[in-house]
């Protein structure tokens, strides 16, 4: 495959104007280049290019030396199912040649997969804040899809220094939909496609994410197109441990109802911990399960519900 996929999700390329960006007052005389017909601001010192991976080179200062390479061949075939949605970070040395800044993972995975030309992001500003903020700024902005989204969430954090806190503030999000659009990306690729191309919804994906298995995930996606399944249906698919391939069983078992209690509970701890709470009572005894993403999450979660507890882990970890 040499070319990338198109209509997929872009990540930060969608936040992104293409080209240099030229003298404001120039610009606002221009017809063509009038970045508030997308809704986006210039941002300054940084444009959007699609760039040979031939043109580029590693970065002499880059501090790995050794890529695993079964992480890059995952990655390569994500990239050949959807495409690259984090564009790398490069700077023009002159004679059409660039240097990466960011993103060397990403750029060894194109070539493996086949790609000639990558998204990227040229840089002509050292000043990592000001570009994180700008992304920002036009990513509260643009209308992206779940997937781009989550790409560009995810690049935020690790190539432009965010977190997960400065995000949900500066995008007017919660932290907990911060954490769970970012696991999208754990979807398997086709799975991907599905939720990029809208063939199946977020709300879909998400309920996917509850299953362990990527071959249990991509069955449960065929279905939800092939038999137009709700979300609803979905989760009850999951809940039922239904989710194998096939038709949905004209008389699937029935399932222990929510005492209403229960639901009210587990809605106020969702609310409380900013996070997806489930509460189940069974003949002798019950539980009580929270989800997380991410290790800053689960600390934070923990640090909601016993700050004591929290505090002696960091602690403990600091020593």
């Amino acid at each position: 495959m040499t070319q990338q996929r198109r209509g997929l999700g872009k990540g930060l390329g969608a936040l992104i104007p293409t080209g240099p960006i030229v003298d404001p007052a120039v610009a606002t005389s221009s017809p063509s280049e009038d970045p508030g017909d997308s809704g986006l601001r210039p941002v300054e010192g940084a444009h959007f290019q699609e760039i040979s991976v031939t043109a580029i080179s590693p970065n002499p200062r880059q501090p790995r030396e050794v890529f695993d390479e079964d992480r890059l061949e995952e990655l390569a075939a994500s990239i050949t199912e959807v495409g690259l949605l984090q564009p790398v970070v490069v700077r023009s040395v002159g004679g059409g040649r660039f240097e990466l800044i960011m993103g060397e993972r990403r750029w060894r995975a194109s070539q493996l997969a086949g790609l000639e030309r990558i998204p990227a992001i040229v840089r002509s500003t050292q000043d990592d804040e000001m570009l994180r903020e700008a992304l920002i700024e036009n990513l509260q902005r643009e209308q992206l899809n779940s997937l781009e989204e989550a790409a560009a969430y995810q690049q935020l954090l690790d190539d432009f220094g965010a977190t997960h806190e400065v995000l949900a503030k500066k995008v007017g999000r919660s932290r907990s939909h911060i954490s769970n659009t970012l696991r999208l990306l754990n979807l398997p690729p086709n799975v991907q496609v599905r939720l990029a191309a809208g063939t199946i919804s977020a709300g879909h994906a998400r309920a996917l994410l509850a299953l362990d298995d990527h071959g249990a995930q991509e069955r449960l996606a065929s279905r939800i197109v092939a038999e137009g399944l709700s979300v609803r249906t979905v989760e009850e698919i999951v809940a039922l441990g239904d989710a194998a391939s096939g038709p949905a069983p004209r008389k699937p078992r029935a399932k222990q109802p929510t005492a209403p209690a229960l639901r009210h509970l587990a809605d106020r701890l969702s609310d409380h911990f900013e996070t997806k709470v489930k509460v189940d009572l069974g003949r002798r005894k019950g539980r009580i399960v929270v989800e997380f993403s991410t290790i800053d999450d689960l600390e934070r979660i923990i640090g909601t519900m016993a700050p004591e507890a929290s505090n002696t882990m960091r602690g403990l970890s600091a020593e």
